[in-house]
């Protein structure tokens, strides 16, 4: 009986573990959805890759944890010496992923008007975060809320979309 039970709880460790593994929302898939877009930047400026921060993360993850409303509320952050950090909100539905909600951001892109530094027919905001050039950390969360949908947010230091300034 006692190696049953031992053979149960290693497969068991098994398919969790497996899940674990390939499961979405890693940091790489944040990291990796966020430089895409910074790398197709048509400047003659290379705009440095971003790179995931576990402070951040551990920040967005506490923040996504009050969210289970999946209410579109900032989180007002402080960080380091009283400064805030750029933030990007999204929720759904139902199910989001990271590389999901990044996209949502991105595809703001088209609403952002480089030669008048403005968003022209919408929202562009979420989309120079997630490029601004002198950010270069980011971290993310993602809970699942009380409705069933969805609420991640992404946190970035230095933060960006400094009025007055372009973001690359």
């Amino acid at each position: 009986m006692g190696s049953f039970s031992l053979l149960y709880i290693l497969a068991l460790i098994f398919i969790v573990d497996s899940h674990i593994a390939h499961a979405q929302d890693s940091p790489a898939d944040y990291v990796n959805s966020h430089n895409a877009a910074r790398s197709k930047i048509d400047i003659n400026v290379r705009i440095p890759n971003i790179v995931w921060d576990n402070n951040l993360a551990a920040f967005a993850q506490n923040y996504a944890n009050r969210r289970k409303d999946c209410k579109l509320i900032p989180s007002g952050s402080g960080g380091r010496y009283g400064e805030y950090f750029g933030e990007n909100l999204a929720v759904s539905k139902g199910g989001l992923s990271g590389i999901e909600a990044v996209k949502l951001w991105v595809d703001e892109k088209t609403n952002y008007d480089y030669n008048s530094n403005s968003c022209v027919g919408g929202e562009c905001l979420h989309y120079t975060q997630v490029v601004w050039r002198d950010s270069q950390h980011v971290g993310c969360g993602k809970v699942r809320c009380d409705n069933g949908g969805t609420f991640v947010t992404c946190n970035y230091d230095p933060p960006g979309n400094i009025v007055g300034q372009l973001p690359y």
